[in-house]
């Protein structure tokens, strides 16, 4: 049985947390010929009947009609997992809208669509609003995202700059990722396994992360709920949660794309998603 791992040609960063290689080791190990293939190399044949796992394929953001209609194409031919219907409903962050509308608590975001005019002053006073991140609706590391007051003249310029070219938000900074920190809860096949402390990341910061945690309760139970109608769909999934004033989670992001799932820090979560590939392989040979 063959698998591709989809990637791309120029990674935006390094793979620090060597989730390819050891999954990669474990497939293998499991008869599985797999192997990283860029989504964005033309010499890549995504005709073939080849299943992919998407993975690293961090510089979608840069071309997203490209990498969306790869993906249809890739499916055309053979399994893609997480599949496209999941992948064009998560590239853009507007699904924090949906899922608030849903009834989910979000981190507090004001939602400004390319080419509006934006006062963040006034953003502030309206919402009782200081400090704030104001970052792309098609993002992904840190790209393009700062940290900044309401009343700085640079976060303002920030702000319009990115208008001019693309879909923005404009998020109240939670307080608490500064000590308890922004929890990322990963899922794998149908189940969360771990946790990891993330610290805040912004324009040329590297990702800080802690060992594998466990999910506390209240944490647990927001992420399911949120997950619950994709589940079916899903492969894997990560939710990024922080808490509010009153110590109460709240969505940060939900990762369905290529997400870091943090697998060297708790090597059950590689198994499962090793073992989840393998039988999803052969079900498609049978």
């Amino acid at each position: 049985m063959q698998l591709r791992i989809a990637t791309c040609q120029a990674l935006a960063e390094v793979d620090e947390d060597e989730d390819e290689d050891i999954l990669l080791e474990a497939l293998r190990a499991r008869g599985l010929a797999a192997r990283m293939a860029a989504w964005d190399d033309p010499r890549e044949n995504w005709d073939e009947h080849v299943p992919t796992v998407i993975r690293s394929t961090w510089n979608y953001i840069r071309d997203l009609e490209g990498f969306l209609a790869w993906t249809v194409r890739a499916e055309r031919a053979a399994p893609l997992w997480n599949p496209v219907a999941i992948v064009k409903a998560n590239a853009h962050k507007g699904y924090l809208e949906t899922l608030a509308r849903a009834g989910h608590a979000i981190v507090p975001t004001v939602f400004l669509t390319c080419g509006a005019r934006a006062d963040l002053a006034a953003i502030g006073r309206e919402r009782g609003w200081r400090d704030v991140v104001v970052k792309p609706t098609v993002s992904a590391g840190s790209f393009k995202t700062l940290r900044t007051t309401v009343d700085d003249p640079r976060g303002a310029q920030h702000l319009n700059d990115l208008l001019a070219e693309r879909d923005v938000l404009v998020q109240r900074y939670v307080d608490s990722v500064d000590d308890y920190g922004e929890r990322a809860l990963v899922w794998i096949d149908g189940q969360f396994t771990h946790a990891v402390r993330k610290s805040p990341r912004f324009i040329g910061q590297a990702e800080s992360v802690s060992e594998a945690l466990p999910i506390a309760p209240d944490e647990l139970a927001l992420g399911q709920a949120v997950l619950a109608p994709l589940a079916a769909q899903l492969l894997y999934a990560r939710v990024d949660v922080a808490r509010d004033d009153d110590g109460k989670p709240l969505i940060m992001e939900v990762e369905l794309i290529e997400p870091s799932l943090f697998l060297l820090q708790f090597p059950p979560a590689l198994d499962r998603l090793a073992d989840a590939i393998v039988r999803r392989c052969r079900a498609q040979s049978l």
